[in-house]
C-alpha cells in the first residue's frame, strides 16, 4: 500500500488560459478512501487522469509512496483503474477478462487462475466466471472491473465515476460493496463522482472542487457540519442548504421579523471586510417552525421568524420536506424545511420559520468565506 501526494500539481491544456487543474495540493494517507467530488467542468476527472499517467502535468508533482511518478508512464505507476464504462472485452469470459492483464504481464497460469478465483470469492462472482459479459447485469460487470482491478494487487485503486452507468437501487448497493471492498482490502483509493451524496457516504474523506480548485477536503461530518465557503455550503446535503442574506442588526442578525443572535467574533469579522450584511446558511433540519410562537417577535404588528409560503410538500413518511418561497430584502427567495411527518403544513399556506442559533452557518457575502468558528 502507498500514501499519494499532489503537491501543487496544474494542468494546462494546449490553447487554454485557465488550467483544468490549478496547484491542487493533497494529501491521501496509506489505505485511505479519497472522493473527489464537484460539478460537471470542475477538474475532478482530470485530477484523477494525471495520477494515473493519462494526462499530463505541468507543473508541480504527484507522488505515490516516496516515488515521484509525474512523468513515468501509466504502465510503471502500480495503479488499477476502473472506469465508468466497465471496458470489459466482449469475446472473453469473466475469468479471461478478470486475468487479461496479468496474462500480458507473463504471470503462469496457475497464479493467474488462483487471484482469479480468490477476486471473484470477494466479489460473489465465482458462479459467473465462464460467462461472458453481454451475460450478466450492469451491476455484475462492474464488479468484473473491480474484479480485474483486485487481482493485480496495486498500491492504489483509480476510480473514475464507476457506478454512473447504473439504476439508483443498484447504485446504492454497489456503493455499499465498494466501500466495504476497499476497507477489507486496505488498498489507497482516490474516486471520482459528481454526486455528492456518493461522496458523502463513501469517502473517509472528501475533495470538493470547483473551477480547478480546491474548496476543502475534510471527513463526510466535517464537510457537513463546517463548510469552508460559500460554494461547498450550497454543493454538499441534499436537500441543500438554505443561504440567506440578512442585514447586520445590533445583536445579531435580522431575520425576517426576528434577531438571530450570531457570534461577536463573526460580526466583527465581516465588519472588517466592511460587510452590513452576511449570508447565512441553514440546513433543512436546523429550521423551527414558529407560528407566533417561540421566537422574539421585531415589530408587534406581525408574527416572529420569517413568512414562507408553501409551494410543495414532500413527504418522506416519518419527515417531510416543505419547499417554499420567503421575500428576504424585496426579492423572492425559495427554502426547504424538514419538518415532522406528522406536522406537514398544506400547500399553499403560510408558515413562519427561525433558524435555530446554534446551528446556523455565518459567510462573508463579499468573499463568500466561512466567519464562525
Amino acid at each position: 500500500m502507498a500514501t499519494v501526494t499532489y503537491d501543487k500539481a496544474s494542468r494546462l491544456y494546449p490553447g487554454s488560459e485557465k488550467p483544468a487543474v490549478d496547484q491542487l495540493d493533497i494529501e491521501i494517507e496509506d489505505g485511505e478512501f479519497l472522493v473527489l467530488v464537484g460539478p460537471s467542468g470542475c477538474g475532478k476527472s482530470t485530477s484523477l487522469r494525471m495520477l494515473a499517467g493519462l494526462e499530463d502535468v505541468n507543473s508541480g508533482a504527484i507522488r505515490i509512496g516516496d516515488r515521484d511518478v509525474t512523468h513515468l508512464p501509466p504502465k510503471d505507476r502500480d495503479i488499477a483503474m476502473v472506469f465508468q464504462n466497465y471496458a470489459l472485452y466482449p469475446h472473453m469470459s469473466v475469468a479471461q477478462n478478470m486475468g487479461f492483464a496479468l496474462k500480458i504481464a507473463g504471470v503462469p497460469k496457475d497464479e493467474i487462475r488462483k487471484k482469479v478465483e480468490d477476486a471473484a470469492k470477494i466479489l460473489d462472482l465465482t458462479e459467473y466466471l465462464e460467462r461472458k459479459p453481454k451475460a450478466l447485469s450492469g451491476g455484475q460487470r462492474q464488479r468484473v472491473a473491480m474484479g480485474r482491478a483486485i487481482v493485480r494487487e496495486p498500491q492504489v485503486f483509480l476510480m473514475d465515476e464507476p457506478l454512473s452507468n447504473l439504476d439508483a437501487k443498484l447504485r446504492v448497493q454497489t456503493r455499499t460493496q465498494i466501500a466495504s471492498l476497499q476497507r477489507r482490502l486496505g488498498i489507497t483509493t482516490v474516486y471520482v463522482t459528481h454526486d455528492q451524496v456518493e461522496a458523502m457516504t463513501m469517502g473517509d474523506r472528501v475533495a470538493v472542487l470547483k473551477d480547478g480548485l480546491l474548496q476543502q477536503v475534510a471527513s463526510p461530518r466535517e464537510m457537513y457540519d463546517r463548510p469552508k465557503n460559500l460554494f461547498v455550503a450550497g454543493f454538499i446535503g441534499s436537500p441543500a442548504m438554505n443561504l440567506v442574506e440578512v442585514p447586520i442588526i445590533d445583536g445579531g442578525v435580522k431575520f425576517g421579523n426576528s434577531v438571530v443572535p450570531v457570534a461577536r467574533e463573526a460580526i466583527a469579522e465581516a465588519a472588517k471586510k466592511g460587510d452590513k450584511s452576511v449570508t447565512v446558511g441553514v440546513r433543512p433540519e436546523h429550521f423551527d417552525v414558529v407560528n407566533g410562537e417561540g421566537a422574539q417577535a421585531l415589530s408587534k404588528d406581525e408574527p416572529a421568524g420569517l413568512a414562507v409560503t408553501v409551494n410543495v410538500v414532500e413527504e418522506l413518511g416519518a419527515d417531510a420536506f416543505v419547499y417554499g418561497t420567503a421575500v428576504v430584502g424585496g426579492e423572492p427567495k425559495d427554502l426547504v424545511v424538514r419538518v415532522g411527518g406528522r406536522e406537514a403544513p398544506e400547500k399553499g399556506t403560510e408558515i413562519h420559520v427561525v433558524p435555530r442559533s446554534s446551528e446556523i452557518h455565518v459567510f462573508s457575502s463579499t468573499t463568500g468565506e466561512r466567519l464562525t468558528d
